[in-house]
């Protein structure tokens, strides 16, 4: 009887050497696009949050604006925290400082009459994979927030309404 069985020798080699670090490629790609899709539901949050806490505890009187800084800091670090940045998930969602257009990472609030321009800045580092290159990426998200409680109708100089 043991004439006729057959000894086998395990898995093939094909699955275990070839195919299973092309399946772990895919899974390390897919997951640093998830990555990146997260991280942009992610600073349009904080770009909210920025903009609504900025328009509640700003001052509307000029002598007041200078207190502001410390203000437009706090938001800043609370910000770039839930982001990502100086967290372990830093590394993985592979945040820099620089970003590839010459932007800088942060917080920018430029004041005008009637409106205040809240922008945040995110940045990635560049992707050097075999097959997968890129300069990194820029996401900028911009939030407009009016300088009274209730905004005002826009209306464009010199048109009637």
């Amino acid at each position: 009887m043991r004439l006729f069985r057959r000894r086998r020798s395990g898995q093939a080699m094909t699955e275990t050497v070839l195919l299973f670090p092309l399946f772990m490629f895919f899974l390390f790609a897919f997951a640093k696009i998830y990555a990146l899709l997260i991280l942009v539901q992610k600073v349009e949050i904080a770009s909210f949050y920025a903009a609504r806490r900025w328009q509640l505890e700003s001052h509307r009187n000029a002598n007041f604006v200078g207190a502001d800084n410390q203000l437009q800091s706090d938001i800043q670090d609370k910000v770039l925290t839930y982001v990502g940045y100086n967290t372990p998930a830093q590394g993985f969602l592979g945040l820099g400082h620089r970003c590839p257009q010459g932007q800088t990472v942060g917080l920018g609030i430029n004041r005008t009459q009637v409106w205040q321009v809240v922008t945040l800045t995110v940045c990635t580092n560049p992707i050097s994979m075999p097959f997968m290159k890129n300069q990194g990426f820029g996401f900028e998200v911009t939030k407009y927030v009016p300088n009274r409680d209730r905004p005002i109708a826009f209306i464009l100089p010199g048109i009637a309404p």
